[in-house]
């Protein structure tokens, strides 16, 4: 998967503090919006861990002073690709 902030990938994301700030930003937006789904929509995507991503939002919107970088960056690689390949396919007719 290809991330626009993360040209050299992992390095950029644990070298780069800016690069972080504007991905960890990204990620905030992202399961913020989630919240704003209907159910309907959500139930239609079972495989979403939708409360999940809830509580995500609230670790990178509370969580600054203690953030788990570690964690971040495993959430980006295993849990991204398949909620995009689900946000791609809800939008399709």
């Amino acid at each position: 998967m290809h991330f626009p902030y993360l040209p050299g990938g992992r390095n950029d994301f644990f070298d780069s503090e800016l690069a972080r700030d504007a991905v960890v930003r990204n990620l905030q937006t992202l399961a913020e919006s989630s919240q704003r789904l209907s159910d309907e929509c959500k139930k239609n995507r079972p495989e979403i861990d939708w409360r999940a991503m809830s509580g995500f939002r609230n670790i990178l919107v509370h969580g600054y002073l203690g953030l788990d970088l570690k964690l971040v960056w495993l959430v980006i690689e295993n849990e991204l690709p398949p909620l995009k390949k689900a946000l791609e396919e809800m939008k399709k007719p």
